[in-house]
């Protein structure tokens, strides 16, 4: 499964890749980082096919996760990903702003890995 994950803040490359590091060795996930959402969509578009699903932050500069997210919903990526949002900020208000433009789920941070694991193996190969 290839899995975009975007965030601004640099040390979620190595946080993922320790989290998941069975996973990747065995060649069941494949991660690509983006640093921002601007970077994100130009992943997208050059890899048009490849990220079933992108986990992104909602707080970033320049493009939030939140307009990641209208952009990508705007945009014909074929099959469309899957979104995931992950936020500090686990109030009603952005969890119903994802919801409302398209996010198939919502996560808090601290990510808790064995929830987001779990998530992910129902998601299937």
């Amino acid at each position: 499964m290839k899995i975009l994950v975007v965030d601004d803040e640099q040390d979620v490359k190595i946080l993922f890749e320790q989290k998941f590091r069975n996973e990747i060795r065995s060649g069941a996930i494949d991660f690509s980082f983006a640093f921002s959402g601007e970077e994100a969509i130009s992943f997208m578009e050059i890899h048009n096919h490849e990220a079933v699903l992108i986990l992104s932050d909602i707080n970033m500069p320049g493009m939030s996760g939140l307009e990641l997210l209208k952009n990508i919903r705007n945009k014909d990526f074929e099959p469309p990903p899957l979104v995931m949002i992950i936020t500090a900020y686990g109030d009603d208000e952005n969890r119903e702003m994802a919801k409302s433009l398209g996010a198939d789920d919502f996560l808090t941070k601290p990510v808790d890995f064995g929830e987001l694991k779990a998530k992910l193996s129902q998601l299937g190969p």
